[in-house]
């Protein structure tokens, strides 16, 4: 008969401690295997060891052999052994479910911190390797895409969030007005007021020791992560008082030069060096791909107060081009794979990536096709709400020439560029329009990946297997540039009466003696049936 009622002696006490131990090394070590899970291996094997080698030697000196081996059927010593052990379990099984959701989320949906730990391998080996790792641990903060935390900031950065977002409800307007003057003062009061805040909290000496800090290569004054968000406030700040409105007008087109205050000035130049850009205006990785936590969720956006149609276009437009790099990595991997395998004489496994790819920029193409329709985006308001804000079309006097500095472009997207430089086709952006929009370590991996283009050294058996996958990735490539001109041209041709022709990249195409819209978007429509005959 189980007696109720017992002391827990020293040995229980000491054994309850025992197992709180053990669950907080439990917590830690699953938190560890999750997040590199190469120690999942060598935990296995370790554990397999020690448990042949040591097992009965433990059992021996265990107290706890007494319980099991010789169990007391009848003693509340044995009652108490049997609940202990299941509530360990039940203690261990939470951990594990408490753990494995978030890690579902960062290992299987995203799956590259296998190829994170790959890389970092091989780049004393490899040099394009080293360049794609550089990109994911310096740009990207150690993921891509890139991580940016938009929470945690050095005291004297964080007014520059709380001033955009205080800023932002005043920018964009319901009714667009034709009439200049109307316009302007509207524009007048939105800088007016950023101008304001930024003097009163902004401490701009702070500001500028913190950038001379990290320049100088101090990241403990502020992590890349947090880097990485404050560069995209500071862009989306001047975007905003740039145009000063949204939907961008007349007048503000008409702009030659603007004076930005002191607080969005001193900071910007720190910022485009530490990332080898020298454009005045954002670009693709500051606006888009660093506008995204890591929950995914976009902090910076443009149309608040708007109807559901704009604010459901903008998010659904800027999030398809981070969604595409978030596809775009396993891709970029496989490229450099692909290339360090075909210098290695490996040409098995070789094909192999190169077969993951074509699967892959398949799927990886479908964000456009399933996006940008007019359910999704509408065609309405794309032009007016969505694309002018991350327009630019000013610029400054440089060495005693007037310079001018263009928007955000599609042709600024990593994963197009990596992908024609991996064909082995011609860039289509300048050596200048490089350097001022792409950052430095995107422009050496899509040189380093044209540089190394083996698809012209192909010989054999193999070698027909290998190109056949090119093709396939190429008549892919060939399609969706058919279909994107298709597409996009029906929203740059929108009525928008209060603009003159332009686009975010390309900046004002309107000139005095232009007919119409469609002889203004002549020359971009030119650009894209040129670029895909060069898709071979």
């Amino acid at each position: 008969m189980i007696r109720s009622t017992f002391k827990v002696s020293p040995r229980d006490t000491v054994s309850i401690i025992s197992w709180l131990l053990c669950l907080g090394i439990a917590d830690y070590v699953v938190e560890q295997v999750l997040q590199n899970p190469e120690l999942g291996d060598i935990l296995g094997s370790t554990l397999m060891s020690v448990t042949k080698s040591s097992l009965d030697s433990y059992l021996q000196t265990s107290r706890l052999r007494f319980a099991f081996s010789k169990p007391r059927v009848g003693s509340s010593y044995t009652a108490y052994c049997v609940v202990a052990c299941l509530i360990a379990l039940l203690l261990s099984l939470g951990v594990l479910w408490r753990k494995l959701p978030n890690a579902d989320k960062r290992v299987d949906e995203t799956g590259n911190l296998r190829k994170y730990q790959d890389l970092r391998i091989l780049k004393s080996q490899h040099k394009i390797a080293a360049i794609l790792s550089d990109l994911v641990d310096k740009d990207g903060a150690g993921a891509w895409p890139p991580k940016a935390n938009h929470d945690t900031w050095p005291a004297a950065l964080e007014p520059y969030k709380d001033i955009y977002l205080t800023c932002v409800p005043h920018l964009p307007a319901a009714d667009p007005s034709t009439d200049d003057d109307v316009n302007q003062e509207r524009r007048d009061r939105y800088r007016a007021l950023m101008r304001k805040l930024l003097h009163e909290r902004i401490n701009v000496a702070e500001v500028e020791k913190i950038m001379k800090a990290v320049e100088a290569g101090d990241w403990s004054v502020c992590p890349r992560d947090a880097y990485n968000a404050v560069y995209c406030c500071v862009a989306v700040c001047r975007h905003a008082y740039r145009w000063g409105t949204i939907p961008v007008v007349k007048v503000a087109q008409l702009e030659k030069i603007v004076e930005f205050p002191h607080a969005l000035n001193v900071p910007w130049p720190y910022l485009q060096r530490s990332f080898g850009v020298e454009a005045d205006s954002g670009n693709n990785t500051a606006n888009v791909l660093h506008n995204f936590n890591e929950k995914g969720e976009r902090i910076y956006k443009i149309n608040i107060g708007m109807s559901d149609v704009i604010t459901s276009s903008e998010e659904i437009f800027f999030r398809m081009f981070y969604d595409l790099e978030v596809l775009a990595f396993p891709i970029y991997y496989d490229m450099v794979k692909a290339n360090i395998c075909f210098e290695n004489n490996d040409k098995d496994m070789c094909l192999r990536h190169l077969e993951s790819m074509t699967v892959r920029v398949r799927h990886l193409l479908m964000v456009f096709y399933e996006n940008l329709t007019e359910s999704r985006v509408s065609q309405s308001v794309w032009l007016s709400y969505v694309q002018g804000f991350q327009g630019w079309g000013v610029g400054r006097m440089i060495d005693g020439e007037y310079v001018k500095f263009d928007g955000l472009s599609g042709n600024h997207v990593l994963f197009f560029q990596a992908l024609d430089a991996f064909l082995g086709m011609d860039r289509y952006l300048s050596d200048q329009n490089m350097e001022r929009y792409i950052p430095f370590n995107q422009r050496e991996l899509c040189l380093s990946l044209r540089r190394n283009c083996f698809r012209k050294k192909l010989d054999g058996e193999k070698g027909v297997a290998i190109e056949k996958q090119f093709t396939k990735i190429v008549n892919y490539l060939k399609v969706f540039r058919a279909a994107h001109r298709a597409r996009v041209m029906p929203y740059l041709e929108q009525p928008a009466p209060e603009r003159l022709t332009m686009t975010a990249g390309k900046s004002v195409l309107e000139t005095p003696t232009t007919k119409d819209v469609k002889e203004a978007l002549k020359v971009l429509d030119d650009m894209l049936v040129v670029r895909f005959k060069q898709t071979v």
